[in-house]
């Protein structure tokens, strides 16, 4: 028998943040991934509990709607489904977790610490680096006082954001127009808009904190948009990601059509070089393990400006990870075999997560 049908691998997937969708679809992509790469994988949404998803449930979940899904939706999930996730007969009976996980509980660090608690391996970073990569401003204090610049910025509580003259003004002495607003601890672009003048604010700042109880306040550096993704200690090519019109939200990156993903990114040797060095210092500076995407920005006068480190990014066939490996001819079967691979070796050397 192929050694790696004796590894079975429980993919856990939806949850209840704003990502469910993506996760959802991140999810399906993976069991099919590592069907093909000679696994048994199962799906379990940690939000329905301990039940594994159906084979023709995971065909239904490519699709990913136009808006993430409200809160009311979300409210209706069972937040105590991922405690019962990882106590189930179906986990007790897996060899290891592939996390296809998305924001929320399955990206800051909580479910890795709960796996960590039962004993069970699982892929990409662990605890810490989950949890500070998912909250933006203290991965932008780790990743700058590693040497890697980032926008300038603040942020404020969601709760002390009541006067809009006020915060104007704040704006205006520090960032200025136009600015990037946020919630602190989201991925996939949730609840992120470009507010090119004051009238916009109250608007974008209310979809932010429907999301978070901090809000952040970037300024917006004009330029390119870049990631930089990472597999085990090496830098894959740099991808470049061109919104047809607006910017990159969550519209334009789970829209077909409405983005244009380039790799290898046009760059000359010394700047892809460059890049790649800085998403490899803030990896290792945010303590990231497995695999990751740094974000940069690339200024008009040719600066690099981290953005953000996503420790689960999208892993579907044309996400950015997956097409970047491609480019440096790792198929999506093998992305997937590395990372567990990276995942079990880290384990059984009893790696400190």
């Amino acid at each position: 028998m192929d050694e790696k049908k004796k590894i079975r691998i429980a993919v856990l997937m939806g949850g209840y943040s704003a990502e469910r969708d993506v996760s959802l679809a991140t999810g399906a992509g993976v069991i099919k991934g590592l069907r093909d790469a000679g696994y048994n994988a199962i799906g379990i949404d940690t939000a329905m509990g301990a039940s594994q998803l159906s084979e023709n449930k995971i065909k239904e979940l490519s699709k990913i709607e136009e808006n993430p899904p409200s809160n009311t939706d979300l409210s209706e999930l069972d937040a105590s489904a991922t405690i019962q996730t990882v106590s189930s007969p179906d986990l007790k009976n897996v060899d290891m977790v592939f996390i296809a996980l998305h924001g929320g509980m399955g990206e800051n660090g909580t479910i890795q610490a709960l796996l960590d608690i039962v004993g069970i391996p699982y892929t990409g970073s662990g605890v810490l680096a989950s949890a500070v990569a998912m909250d933006k401003v203290a991965a932008k204090r780790i990743v700058s006082a590693a040497g890697v610049p980032t926008p300038d910025y603040f942020v404020k509580a969601s709760s002390e954001i009541n006067d809009m003259d006020e915060l104007v003004k704040a704006i205006e002495n520090t960032i200025g127009f136009p600015l990037v607003i946020k919630p602190n601890d989201q991925g996939s672009s949730v609840g992120l808009n470009i507010a090119m003048r004051p009238s916009e604010l109250e608007k974008y700042v209310k979809q932010a904190k429907e999301y978070s109880d901090r809000v952040l306040f970037e300024k917006m550096i004009e330029g390119r948009e870049l990631t930089v993704s990472i597999l085990g200690n090496e830098a894959l090519p740099v991808a470049e990601v061109i919104p047809k019109g607006g910017f990159y939200d969550y519209q334009h990156k789970y829209t077909p059509g409405l983005a244009d993903k380039i790799v290898p990114a046009p760059l000359s040797e010394d700047e892809t070089a460059e890049v790649q060095k800085l998403g490899l210092i803030a990896f290792r500076a945010l303590n990231c393990r497995g695999y990751a995407r740094i974000d940069f920005r690339y200024s008009k006068d040719k600066k690099w400006y981290f953005l953000e480190a996503n420790t689960l990014p999208g892993m579907t066939r044309t996400s950015l990870v997956p097409k970047a490996a491609k480019a440096a001819g790792i198929e999506f079967p093998g992305l997937l075999e590395r990372i567990v691979r990276i995942a079990l070796d880290d384990f059984k050397r009893g790696k400190k997560r």
